[in-house]
């Protein structure tokens, strides 16, 4: 069954949202694992590479196998959506406890194994390219007996191979051996965790899919290394997307962004988002239809008092690591979707929209129809993208975009503003939206135009900072900005819950009103107190670019 977006029939409803998808309904009898949390190589890695490879081959043409991670795992919602596949679907789930019994009950959907290197860190993302052509499993020395067990013969060997190679030499051998055969919309970067550690909870979706993986940095440093990825991406389909993460210790995210923004290419993540090849064979529901939480009506209009108005907006795919902890509902909350999961993982989706709260405000991002740098996508993609972006936000009742471009950002401090060609870019692309929240780290790109502003964030929690700083930033931040009122948008990083919230806000210097993102766009566009802005040429630059 191909999951793919073009093999996807939408149907959408001109009075509403609802549609369906035109697949093959899933078995209602499968099977489930649990994982621990032991990614090491030495330890627990080399049996979970072997059942995510499993995973996917299982998964190819019938969602059998759905595993289960620790509920702080960052991806903490498996078991939450394990649940609501039995509850809405009416899936039943046998659990499977060994890898013995998985490899008992799934051998037929593998034709054999290869075995990689621990020493030699690509050789996993080599041998799990090879099992998604040559439909294999993937195992360490250590391993081969427990398969040869169960009848699967040897596929490749690549222990000896890459001894003493640069990941440029591995990764060029690799391309020429295999590239010509893998899937051309979809690549698998294989990065995120690295060393001592490798956590490749998405090789199930890269095997399924029949994706290449590999690990190349986009640090220009590394010249030999780059030149290959960028060989990757020119090679790949127009409107392609790159899953998974960028390498840890290689190159950074905004290198790594960047790189593939420039090709119109979109950015799926993380290395660790699990599942993909079980999740992707589910509709919604039958009659399900996305109603998002409005506070106010797309034509209201409001009226701003003297006063400071605070939205908080998680993104991060919806808040990675928090949904499922206590306080979500206690204050309005704005959330990023990861828009592209109506193509791949429906019911995620469907879940987090059943179990919101009227405080959660689900809204588009990140900056289009995945995550992508708006500043250095191809002046012919961003209306095409933006097309794409504006159909899902359509589906999902979303009215704001939330965009972020870090290309000349340090991490979470420095610039990240928008060009005025930019902004004028999102204003034609989406005529129909509240509004347009801007940043990551706090930027200063600030808009108003046709009542629907771009607000951008002027703080950003760190998970880290303690909660009295945050309180003492904030009233900083209120002081300073004296001129009533003061619109004081908050990005809330992955892994802050709410709960911790509740105190900042309550000892907030007044007057002081939390209020959901779309009562603030509207609030903002009633009385412009801020500035027009945006990015300079000569403004500060950390990563200069290609």
């Amino acid at each position: 069954m191909n999951c793919s977006f073009q093999a996807i029939s939408l149907l959408f409803i001109a009075m509403g949202s609802a549609f369906v998808f035109a697949k093959k309904e899933p078995i209602k009898n499968a099977y489930s694992m649990r994982f621990d949390l032991d990614w090491e190589v030495a330890s627990g890695l080399p049996e979970k590479a072997m059942l995510v490879s499993l995973q996917g081959l299982a998964n190819r043409e019938e969602a059998q196998l759905y595993i289960i991670h620790p509920p702080d795992f960052q991806w903490e919602i498996t078991e939450p959506l394990f649940d609501f596949y039995k509850r809405k679907h009416g899936v039943s789930y046998t659990e499977i406890k060994t890898v013995d019994a998985a490899l008992e009950r799934f051998k037929s959907s593998a034709k054999g194994y290869v075995v990689w290197d621990p020493e030699v860190g690509p050789s996993l993302n080599i041998a799990f390219t090879i099992a998604g052509l040559e439909d294999g499993v993937v195992v360490t020395e250590a391993l081969i007996p427990i398969v040869q067990k169960h009848g699967l013969k040897p596929i490749d060997d690549l222990r000896g191979r890459y001894t003493g190679q640069s990941h440029a030499e591995i990764y060029s051998d690799a391309i020429k051996r295999y590239w010509h055969r893998c899937n051309r919309d979809k690549i698998m970067l294989m990065g995120g965790h690295r060393g001592r550690v490798m956590m490749p909870a998405m090789a199930d979706w890269g095997i399924r899919e029949r994706m290449f993986f590999h690990e190349l940095s986009a640090d220009p440093e590394e010249a030999d290394e780059l030149v290959l990825n960028r060989q990757l991406l020119e090679d790949l389909n127009v409107g392609a997307t790159v899953f998974g993460w960028h390498p840890y210790g290689k190159d950074t995210e905004e290198q790594s962004t960047m790189l593939l923004s420039m090709y119109g290419i979109k950015m799926e993540g993380l290395h660790n988002l699990p599942n993909l090849s079980y999740n992707c064979q589910f509709d919604f529901t039958p009659g399900f239809r996305f109603t998002n939480n409005h506070q106010v009506a797309k034509d209201a209009v409001l009226i701003a008092e003297e006063k400071v108005y605070i939205t908080f907006v998680q993104s991060d795919s919806v808040g990675i690591g928090v949904w499922t902890k206590p306080g979500r509902g206690k204050l309005p909350f704005a959330w990023q979707v990861t828009m592209n999961w109506t193509k791949f993982s429906p019911a995620a989706l469907e879940y987090f929209h059943e179990s919101a709260t009227s405080n959660d405000y689900f809204i588009g991002g990140l900056s289009g129809p995945g995550y992508m740098y708006p500043n250095n996508i191809p002046e012919d993609r961003f209306p095409v993208l933006m097309e794409e972006a504006k159909q899902l936000m359509t589906v999902l009742d979303e009215h704001v975009m939330e965009i972020m471009d870090n290309s000349a950002a340090d991490g979470n401090v420095g610039n990240a503003d928008l060009f005025e060609e930019t902004v004028d870019a999102y204003y034609e692309a989406f005529p129909d939206v509240l509004g347009f929240i801007n940043g990551y780290g706090p930027a200063r790109t600030r808009d108003l135009r046709d009542s629907r502003p771009m607000i951008s964030y002027d703080y950003y929690i760190d998970p880290k900072r303690p909660r009295d700083e945050v309180t003492a930033d904030l009233n900083e931040l209120i002081t300073l900005n004296s001129k009533r009122p003061y619109f004081l948008a908050v990005h809330v990083r992955e892994s802050n819950d709410v709960n911790s919230l509740v105190t900042v806000v309550e000892n907030l210097e007044g007057p002081v009103e939390v209020v959901a993102l779309d009562r603030f766009l509207k609030l903002a566009a009633s009385n412009k107190t801020y500035e027009t802005r945006f990015r300079k040429e000569d403004d500060p630059v950390h990563f200069k670019g290609y």
